[in-house]
């Protein structure tokens, strides 16, 4: 739960990052360079678990090379496609409130998804807790008059999308597969796809990469490079459901960053948004701890009080 913690941090804090990339380079173009950034930070990690022989293993038996670049392929296709979506969606939309709230439906995606496709059960406490976060995220995001869906906001839209359908890969097909190797690769295939795209939109700008290298770099190494590999780690130990409840946190750290770096204030809705998020995700860990609770419990009634 820390890894994921962290992840939206990270993420939230690169909203901003995101945001004032797109001063001076494309979406595209921007994803090109931060994924590069992203892959290449892993490098020296992979070179010295190599060398000392300590790389991270499942307790399984181990994947075979051949499907361990197969999943992490497949983990790129879609991390290139909803990361292209979203930064599109945050050029067109110039809306931080709509795209974090469109963005953050992916929380209730995710257990749809797999109720659908993995015929998973979705309980009461689930279901309680992704109502609670999505009242707090409009609450907290929606700050503005509303207004018709624009194409930015259906280019968010899919991306949140896309976002479930990641979470759901690494959950149903990377549990046995060394995080950091599955991180590295599916960064190289966002990143060649990303290159491949911004070559071919002709969008490739090394001034403006120039100009926006703190940006880059921040959202290269930490939201790429750090939080995805930590996000592919936690979810080792953290069901979907609960994990895109945690991360989706990012919102709040996004609005957190605002305020430091950008001198937003948030009002007092926004504040009431707060509470009801960190109470949608403190929900979110009832399933799992109250029929322990409820055992103990009922083990030590006495029959005269049945």
């Amino acid at each position: 739960m820390a890894c994921l913690l962290l992840t939206a941090m990270i993420w939230g804090f690169s909203f901003v990052s995101q945001v004032a990339g797109m001063d001076s380079t494309t979406p595209m173009f921007f994803n090109a360079t931060r994924f590069t950034l992203g892959a290449a930070s892993l490098v020296p990690i992979l070179l010295v678990l190599r060398r000392r022989g300590t790389a991270a293993k499942p307790k399984r038996r181990g994947p075979s090379p051949r499907r361990t670049a197969l999943v992490a392929a497949l983990c790129g296709v879609v991390l290139f496609s909803a990361s292209t979506l979203q930064q599109y969606g945050i050029l067109y939309g110039k809306s931080a409130g709509r795209a974090g709230f469109i963005t953050a439906l992916y929380i209730v995606i995710v257990p749809l998804l797999a109720w659908v496709f993995l015929h998973r059960r979705v309980t009461l406490f689930t279901g309680v807790a992704v109502a609670l976060a999505v009242v707090g995220f409009y609450l907290l995001c929606m700050t503005d008059s509303g207004g018709a869906l624009t194409v930015g906001d259906a280019m968010v839209f899919l991306c949140a999308i896309l976002f479930a359908v990641h979470i759901l890969v690494i959950d149903t097909l990377a549990s046995d597969i060394d995080p950091i190797l599955l991180s590295f690769g599916q960064f190289v295939v966002t990143a060649a796809l990303s290159w491949a795209g911004s070559l071919a939109e002709g969008s490739v700008n090394w001034s403006g990469a120039a100009d926006a290298w703190l940006p880059i770099l921040y959202a290269g190494i930490g939201s790429v490079g750090i939080a995805y590999t930590l996000q592919v780690v936690g979810q080792q130990w953290v069901p979907p459901t609960r994990a895109s409840l945690i991360m989706s946190l990012e919102s709040f750290f996004s609005a957190v960053g605002g305020a430091l770096l950008l001198g937003e204030v948030m009002t007092a809705r926004g504040y009431w948004g707060c509470a009801l998020i960190f109470a949608g995700t403190m929900l979110a860990q009832v399933p799992v701890r109250l029929p322990k609770r409820m055992g103990r419990q009922t083990a030590r009634t006495p029959d005269s009080k049945r």
